[in-house]
This record gives structure tokens, sequence and C-alpha cells, in this order.
């Protein structure tokens, strides 16, 4: 309730301009990203992106992992300013190293590289839900792509992957490995070679897909430039229900009971 109250509630003196939200979900298959502001009568969605969109630039397989929900969070973020007409104000990081870009202009810390005179970066608060935020968390990941695409989410290194609580050191390639699929490319490789039937079940799509293991940084790469070039939303197919199909008419009370008379005089004879 209180994390809830202090994501929607704004200052009073703000007079009614809206707190958003980088809203960041996990269903079985996708991820889905939203922006999105509190009113009254409930939440309004600014725009949205979901990982069922990255086959469209290029990524067909992977859809709900680390690297998968950084193209998301990329993907809303580019969108949003394209919106809202801050995209070429705000480019955001297109260098990836996974370090956390921010500065500060007067007394107050904005979380990109630079921040323009006349426009200030368009500023959204991560809401996780229920999710459990531990280190090395996918929400992270879709927080990150969202930072790099220009958007100002407050956020440290704590709990990015390659970040040590004990020794409090970032290991950003470590982070960066994770953004370019690294992880998922060395899990195949084990997995190819300790037990290659369990491999061709778990990575049945990749193989089917013909990724390879040592692809991914490079499969990646080209699905960010895109995203970038185009962050745009598909155009709405035009949908044509099947007509051909007629529900059977409903029989009357009379023609219900002769039904259960004729069911049992069959009984009896």
């Amino acid at each position: 309730y209180r994390q809830r109250k202090r994501l929607c509630a704004q200052a009073k003196n703000k007079y009614q301009s809206p707190k958003y939200r980088l809203i960041v979900r996990f269903t079985n298959k996708f991820v889905i990203c939203q922006i999105a502001y509190s009113l009254i009568d409930g939440d309004r969605i600014l725009c949205q992106a979901n990982s069922a969109e990255l086959p469209r630039y290029g990524l067909e397989v992977g859809l709900k992992n680390y690297a998968a929900a950084y193209c998301t969070g990329l993907l809303v973020a580019r969108r949003l300013l394209q919106k809202v007409g801050l995209d070429e104000t705000y480019e955001g990081n297109t260098d990836i190293d996974a370090e956390v870009v921010k500065c500060e202009v007067g007394k107050k810390t904005y979380y990109v590289e630079e921040v323009d005179e006349e426009k200030r970066p368009f500023r959204a608060l991560l809401d996780v839900g229920v999710r459990a935020t531990t280190t090395g968390c996918r929400i992270f990941g879709a927080l990150k792509g969202a930072a790099d695409g220009g958007l100002d989410v407050p956020h440290s290194e704590k709990r990015f992957p390659g970040y040590d609580r004990d020794a409090k050191e970032y290991d950003a390639d470590m982070h960066r490995e994770r953004i370019f699929g690294g992880h998922v490319g060395e899990y195949m490789e084990y997995l190819e070679e300790e037990d290659n039937t369990k491999f061709k079940e778990q990575f049945a799509s990749y193989v089917a897909a013909e990724v390879e293991p040592d692809d991914l940084e490079e499969l990646y790469e080209g699905v960010h430039e895109k995203i970038r070039e185009d962050p745009s939303a598909a155009d709405k197919e035009d949908f044509s229900p099947d007509k051909s199909f007629k529900r059977k008419a409903k029989i009357s009370l009379q023609e219900r009971k002769a039904r259960v008379q004729a069911k049992k005089d069959a009984k009896k004879g």
C-alpha cells in the first residue's frame, strides 16, 4: 500500500501534474513495459511495448530473458520519447557499457548524460508490482533498457548483475554480458556438450531459428539498432470475424418437455 501510494501520490505544489511510472510485468512467455500515470478513477497508459513485438526487429527466440527485457525497455523508451517529441533531444546511451549514467543540475540528479536547457528529460519511476527485487532480476534489465533509451529513471547499480554487496563493487562487464545474452550462450554451449538431448529439447526454438551461441551478441546489437531506427508501433491488422458459424436456435419449453418424455418412454420400452 505504501509503495503504491508513493508511486502515485504527487506533491500538492505540483498542481496535478502526473507522476509517471515505468511498469514492468512478466507473463509466461513475454515481457510487458508500460508508461502510466494515475488518476482518481484509475490508471492511464501513455505508452506500452511488449516483447511479442521483437520478432519485427529480428529477435524471434528468447522473448522473456534478461536481454529481451532490456530490448523491451529500450523500445518503450524510444517509442514514448518519439510520441512526446523528445527522441532527438535525448537519444540515450548508444554505446552500451552497462554503467550508470547520471548528471547533476543544480541540486537535482538526472539519470541522463546531459540535460537540455529548454526541455528537461522525461522522468518515470520503476513500478515492480509484487515481484521480489533481487540482485540481477530481469526487471532491472528493462529498467536499464529504458534508461539507455533516454528516459530519466532513478536507479543505482546495487541491483544490477555484477554488483557484489559484500565488496561493494560493481562489475559492469558482467552486466553488459547479460544485456547481450552472454549467459544464455554459455549455458547453450555447456548443455550441448553435457547433454545433447536436453539441449535439443530446451533450445529447440534456437535450433529451428539457426541461432548459435556465438551469434547472440551480434543479433542483439542488430535488434537495438532497428529499435532506434523505428520504435513506432506496427499498424493494426484488419480483423474480419468468421460469420459462417451460426449458433443453434434455442428450443422451446414444450420441445424440451417432449424430448424428456421421449427419453422416459424409451427407458420404459
